[in-house]
This record gives structure tokens, sequence and C-alpha cells, in this order.
């Protein structure tokens, strides 16, 4: 029937277009801002002539262009000659920032998109020298939930100089691939600055197409995203702090350290980047694509303050917030950590780091 077509199309659309976009291409709107003495102290204390130092990934076009601006910038400032640091494959990013920070480097940048961010995060961890980012992704997940310019690198770079450096939380993820009776060697803690997550939004970023994904950008999740829509629901296990464990079937579990996406949406509309928790979002649907439908509907109300507690729903999401969360499946499902496929878990352990990097964020 016109109508059960239109309702497949609107909900494929935009249902998947909250949460493909969200999650891979993947704070709070009313975060708090720095006052003025805090501005004034970090700009008393900082070097007059600071020493950058940019993590770059050389493989993308846009961070090329990057560094040429970075250098002309510096020059015209009368700054000393900046730093470059080129990311591997085998590298992505820590040991240069970590090599960046014994080179006396003031601030350290991270130029590229998600993955190089997080990478770089992760060498800066406890050092108190502050990131700088120079978004050059399709996401820059990160860089929108902390109000960075992210299409003009000259503005970019001016928030990196005349910012104001703030402490964030991150998050861990641990995952064990094994039931509990079999050994599970990989002790492994990732990191995730934004979003992590098993079930739905997992399975779509493993199964999106690499050629796709440099062709058309995040359109690839959004056609991966399209095959698991009548996936079937998990059973799950979630233990938060010190809570009772509930038992539930979900479509996806996710924690996040901020929710603000791509669009104007925002998936963790009480997510805050220092706050010293995390935001854990369950996602279930019913009824096929209607379900998706209803869930798009409610995460744009729950982003403008509104919040749906009709009990009658095919679509929702329902939120914790949790220094640690514990999630158990009775299937291996896929997990990952901003976008990072980590393969498939039975569990996945969460937590908070709070306060453990500092960023350099508009004044």
């Amino acid at each position: 029937m016109p109508w059960e077509l239109l309702v497949g199309v609107v909900a494929l659309v935009v249902g998947l277009s909250a949460l493909v976009v969200a999650l891979v291409v993947l704070r709070r709107s009313r975060r708090p801002t720095p006052s003025p003495s805090r501005g004034d102290a970090d700009a008393a204390a900082r070097p007059q002539r600071p020493q950058l130092a940019v993590v770059v990934n050389p493989s993308k076009a846009s961070t090329r262009r990057a560094i040429e601006t970075v250098r002309r910038l510096a020059g015209e400032a009368a700054l000393p000659a900046p730093r470059f640091y080129e990311t591997t494959v085998e590298d992505p990013g820590t040991g240069q920032a970590r090599e960046a920070v014994r080179d006396g480097a003031d601030v350290v940048i991270a130029a590229g998109g998600d993955g190089t961010v997080r990478a770089v995060a992760e060498g800066m961890l406890g050092t108190e020298v502050p990131m700088g980012i120079l978004p050059a992704g399709t996401g820059n997940l990160l860089a929108r939930n902390l109000d960075l310019p992210l299409t003009d690198t000259q503005e970019a770079l001016a928030v990196i100089l005349g910012g104001v450096d703030r402490s964030i939380d991150v998050g861990r993820i641990r995952v064990t691939e094994r039931p509990p009776d079999e050994e599970d060697d990989d002790d492994t803690a990732h990191l995730f600055l934004v979003i992590a997550g098993l079930g739905f939004d997992a399975a779509m970023v493993a199964d999106a197409d690499d050629q796709l994904k440099d062709r058309m950008g995040w359109v690839a999740y959004f056609l991966a995203g399209a095959r698991h829509l009548h996936g079937r629901r998990m059973a799950t296990r979630i233990a938060v702090d010190d809570e009772e464990p509930v038992e539930t079937r979900l479509r996806s579990i996710m924690v996040g350290n901020c929710g603000r996406l791509p669009g104007g949406i925002n998936l963790l509309p009480d997510a805050s980047l220092d706050d010293g928790v995390l935001d854990v979002a369950a996602i279930d649907t019913r009824a096929g694509l209607a379900g998706w439908a209803q869930l798009f509907g409610e995460v744009v109300a729950q982003g403008m303050g509104v919040q749906n507690d009709l009990p009658a729903k095919i679509g929702r999401i329902d939120h914790v917030k949790a220094r640690r969360a514990t999630i158990r499946v009775e299937d291996g499902e896929q997990a990952q950590a901003d976008g990072e496929v980590l393969g498939r878990a039975i569990q996945i352990e969460t937590w908070v780091e709070p306060g453990t990097l500092v960023v350099r964020a508009p004044a």
C-alpha cells in the first residue's frame, strides 16, 4: 500500500540518519562557559611564543592543506616553526603525541579525523599539555562537542592560540570475546572520547564498505545499517555502578561521553564532557520500520528538551548516568569505540576517567 511504502522510506532515511550519522561520522548544548578569570589565567600562564606540534594524518588531502595554513599563520604570528609528526598505519598518533610532549611542545595539535584525535588523546592523557584540534574528517565529533570551528583552519588555529584549557573526561571500554569459562587474553582498555557501543550501531560500522566510505563518506554506513533494520533484538544484561543488574532485549546499547551529532541532533542531551560520569543509552525498536521512525522522533524531541513518556512506544531510547557500566549479551555482538570496530563481544565493561585530558577550547 502507498502509505506503507511512505513509512518505510521515511523510517529508512530519517531513522538511520539519526543513528548512523550520529555514531560514525558521529555534550551538551548548554555546556558550562569558562569564566573570564579562567581565560585570563590561562593567557597569563601561557608562553607568549608557544611551540606548536602538529600530529597529522598524511593520507588526507585536507590535512596537507592544513599544514600549509599552520606554517603560514605561525610565520605571520612570529611563532617558532611548528613541528610536524606524521601518523602511520602502525601508530595512528599515540606515539607521535608522546614524542611531541617529550620534545617540549606547548600544545599538541591533532590534525585529522576522529580516529587521529582519539589516538593523539591517548598519548596526551595525564600530561597536562593541552591538545588542540584542527578538524579534517567527516564527523569531527569531539570538535563539534567542544564548539570548535569545523571548516575554517584559520579560525580553528585562532582557538588553539587564544582559547582556554579545559580538562575533560575520557571513557574506557574493555571487550570480552569469550565466555567466562574460556580464557580471554585481551585485556586492552580502549579509549573513547565520544561514544562506544554494542549491537546495531557497531554492526553498521563493521559492515560498511571501505571503498564506499572513501567515495561517499557517511552514506556508506547508512547503506550498511539498512541491512540490519530487521535484525534480531539482543538479550542483554546491564549493570551500572552498584545497582542490581537489569535484563532486557535491545537493538543497541551505547555509552557516551558527549552526544551532539551532525544535523543538530543530540543523542545524549544530558551528557557533559566534564561531569565525571558517562551516559548510557539503551535503544530498542519493534514493529519494523515504524519503530525506527518513532525512535527518530524521540531522538529529535529529546534534543529539544521534550520527553515522551507514553508507555506503548515501539521505538524508544532510555538513559541512565553511571561511572561504570557492564553489558553482557547471550550471543556475540559487534562492539565499537568512536567508530573503530573492536570485534564481536559477549561482554563490554565501560568506565569513566574524569578530567584526565586537557583540550584547548574556545574562550
